[in-house]
């Protein structure tokens, strides 16, 4: 006699359902579709404003003569990309020297904006003395001077010290600003006292406490304070144009606008020298962008 057995059907699993994936912000709070939609809306708007002008100098600057840099709708590629823009730059004026002056200009007001206001920050966060609020007052009062208002007085300063004409007399007036002094005090507000005062019970004298405890905390902003600093010189023009007469003590600025006045017409030839001039900027923002984020937080927490 046989034996049937009946085997129950085995059931297909459950499909199991992936979870969906919700964008959030810094809070965990979920952003909806439209916000984030919104959001890159706004972000493309706004780097289209700041990067776009930079672009179209760029793609004018390797347009050859015989491209229409007017026509409409405008063409953004250049048809033949061409250097023999930059190259008549040179020829038509000594470029690479006025580069030269403003690097110099530069590089001496990172290191004198970067050693004196670390230094002045770090007095006015940690040393106690009388006048100190006195002091961050008048830093915050000098930032909401104009330089209009005070660009006679330092021209007669410079020229009652014999420096009119002179790269010094240039790097002179910013050598320290009222705005990198107080990102540095900020920076060393945030820092824990008992780490100092720790050092302070081990003998550690004021100067020994700046530049092994303190400064290394606070390399982010001095990274912030050199890349404003050489924005700052690189990029003025006000001044130099005031102080120097002598066309070899030109910095890029004031030797680029040469290309304004006498080659007004010739948009590729500016454009190029744009270009020249922007470039050291972006160099630079790009080795130290990584300390410059970081340094932006060490001086923004506390006030």
């Amino acid at each position: 006699m046989s034996v049937v057995e009946k085997v129950r059907p085995v059931e297909a699993p459950a499909p199991v359902r992936e979870p969906r994936v919700h964008v959030t912000d810094e809070h965990g709070r979920r952003i909806r579709a439209w916000e984030l939609v919104l959001r890159y809306v706004l972000l493309l708007a706004v780097l289209a404003l700041t990067v776009g002008p930079f672009l179209w100098q760029l793609s004018t600057s390797l347009k050859g003569p015989t491209e229409d840099i007017y026509s409409s709708p405008p063409t953004f590629l250049p048809g033949h990309p061409t250097l023999h823009n930059y190259e008549r730059v040179a020829d038509t004026i000594p470029v690479w020297d006025y580069a030269f002056n403003s690097l110099k200009v530069a590089t001496a007001n990172v290191v004198t904006n970067c050693v004196g206001s670390a230094l002045a920050g770090y007095a006015l966060a940690r040393l106690r003395y009388r006048g100190r609020r006195v002091a961050t007052l008048a830093f915050i009062l000098a930032m909401l001077v104009p330089v209009e208002g005070v660009v006679i007085a330092q021209f007669t300063t410079m020229r009652e010290l014999g420096l009119n004409n002179t790269l010094v007399g240039v790097v002179l007036p910013g050598c320290i600003g009222a705005m990198n002094v107080l990102l540095m005090r900020n920076a060393f507000l945030n820092l824990p006292y008992e780490i100092e005062e720790a050092a302070y019970v081990d003998g550690a004298n004021v100067w020994q406490r700046f530049l092994r405890i303190a400064l290394p905390a606070v390399k982010g902003t001095i990274a912030v304070v050199a890349i404003f600093s050489f924005m700052g010189a690189w990029d003025d023009f006000l001044w130099p144009l005031i102080v120097l007469s002598d066309p070899s003590k030109f910095t890029l600025t004031i030797g680029l606008n040469y290309l304004h006045g006498t080659f007004a017409g010739d948009e590729r030839l500016v454009a190029a020298g744009t270009v020249i001039a922007v470039a050291p900027l972006i160099a630079l923002f790009a080795c130290l962008q990584r300390y410059f984020f970081r340094g932006v937080g060490e001086g923004a927490v506390k006030g």
